[in-house]
């Protein structure tokens, strides 16, 4: 297990800041088998190397989200099945991508100071196991780029 992370500064590319980390996340749970612990630290890595204003997971319990590790203020605690970002990614099983979340219909506000999102699920036997949860206080912070390269981090997650 790795325990030191190499960040770039944020004057590099989004595309290169990515292509350093994932390896270093790969590295990160290599040997260790707790979940959480692997969680903890992924988010962690995941808010260093790409300054996000709030980043991590929930997880799929009965009909509700319920809140994992993560990196960030304070958060919502449960999320019903289809209700918000979150809920909504979990009903249909994709990515979801919103860029003003004032604008999405049912968004629950956990802070005011989130402006645009990101909701990836990862899954396991089939179902939705988690959702990775990534916020930013920039408007349209979120395109394909991320959505690719926090794709990988899913991959990562869902082989834990």
């Amino acid at each position: 297990m790795a325990e030191n992370l190499t960040v770039l500064d944020s004057t590099s590319s989004k595309t290169d800041r990515y292509e350093s980390l994932l390896p270093q996340l790969k590295a990160l749970v290599t040997g260790e088998s707790n979940v959480v612990a692997n969680l903890a630290n992924l988010m962690a890595a995941l808010k260093q190397s790409m300054d996000f204003f709030w980043v991590g997971v929930y997880f799929v319990e009965n009909d509700s989200l319920v809140l994992g590790p993560f990196q960030g203020p304070v958060a919502c605690t449960r999320i019903g099945f289809g209700k918000g970002v979150c809920g909504s990614s979990w009903k249909e099983q994709k990515v979801l991508i919103v860029e003003d979340v004032d604008a999405f219909p049912g968004h629950i506000a956990c802070s005011s100071l989130s402006k645009s999102e990101i909701v990836l699920p990862a899954f396991k036997n089939n179902k939705v196991w988690l959702v990775l949860d990534v916020d930013s206080e920039k408007l349209a912070a979120f395109d394909e780029t991320d959505q690719k390269y926090l794709g990988e981090v899913i991959k990562i997650i869902e082989s834990l």
